[in-house]
């Protein structure tokens, strides 16, 4: 079965293995020049997605955690040998700075690449890719992911039916609004316990881990899946070489270095690029065949 357009068309297996080498990008080459490049690919690939919906509404999150992660290494480490300026007599040296930048970078990189991956690998191409070894473990994570928005929806839902009894955390004195938010809570664990019942039963009820599991969704290796398989397997394979020597990183201890990349850190930049832009030339490609087959 493959029925979907663009990235989303290839085996889960090998979205599943862009998505793992976009990880060890953005943790192995510690250097601004890959981390931007790793950072636009990704939101750009949101945008192929959804137009950037869930990056739009959540920009002011990504934002606020960037800055903290900007602000934090400085203030509270003082290595370096380039003292920038002092900070209530403690200084603020550009080593500093660069490395809390780097970090902000990589994990704001981490977080955003998390929206693409959970709108290419839904849940039954989650639990088709693991469920063959580890049913029990695959179920569990997708259940993890499952109710984060899960008790959102339902901590809102019994939020507003409270309020028409006069029962808010908004309004009143601290004691009332914590006993308040005590009440909703309590009401919301109950919920979520009994429906867990409810699920392991009916589980149990459908012999649930007695035997082989199937899938509704069978889906088979094409010609293109093979090529990107070997593509995205040997590139990946280049990249971790290529971290574990030291290439693609930044020395800022002691003092920051040069910006610039050696020669061989310009090849491994053009394989990176190649990497984390493959699935916007998949998705460019279907646009401009749907295009003219207008």
């Amino acid at each position: 079965m493959n029925n979907s357009f663009g990235f989303n068309s290839l085996h889960p297996a090998i979205c599943f293995l862009y998505y793992i080498g976009l990880f060890l990008i953005s943790m192995l080459f510690i250097h601004p020049y890959f981390l931007l490049a790793a950072l636009v690919s990704v939101i750009l690939l949101n945008f192929f997605h959804n137009r950037g919906k869930e990056i739009r509404k959540g920009a002011k999150f990504y934002i606020f955690i960037g800055v903290v992660i900007l602000l934090i290494n400085p203030l509270f480490s003082h290595r370096g040998a380039t003292i920038l300026f002092y900070l209530f007599d403690q200084p603020i040296t550009l080593e500093s700075m660069m490395f809390g930048f780097l970090m902000m970078l990589s994990i704001v990189t981490i977080i955003i690449t998390f929206l693409s991956f959970n709108f290419i690998i839904t849940e039954d191409k989650f639990i088709y890719l693991f469920s063959s070894f580890a049913p029990k473990t695959a179920l569990l994570i997708m259940m993890a992911f499952r109710f984060v928005p899960l008790l959102k929806r339902r901590l809102i839902e019994i939020a507003n039916v409270q309020k028409t009894r006069g029962i808010s955390i908004k309004s009143g004195t601290i004691k009332q609004r914590a006993k308040a938010g005590m009440s909703i809570l309590f009401i919301l664990m109950t919920w979520s316990m009994e429906e867990a019942l409810q699920t392991a039963d009916s589980m149990k009820a459908r012999g649930y881990g007695l035997g082989k599991r199937s899938s509704f969704n069978v889906y088979r290796f094409y010609k293109q899946d093979v090529f990107f398989l070997i593509w995205f397997s040997l590139l990946m394979v280049i990249f971790i070489i290529q971290g574990i020597s030291g290439y693609g990183k930044l020395e800022i201890y002691p003092q920051l270095e040069a910006l610039p990349l050696s020669n061989r850190e310009n090849n491994l930049f053009v394989l990176v690029l190649l990497f984390l832009f493959t699935p916007h030339f998949i998705e460019g490609r279907e646009y401009c065949k749907w295009r003219l087959s207008k």
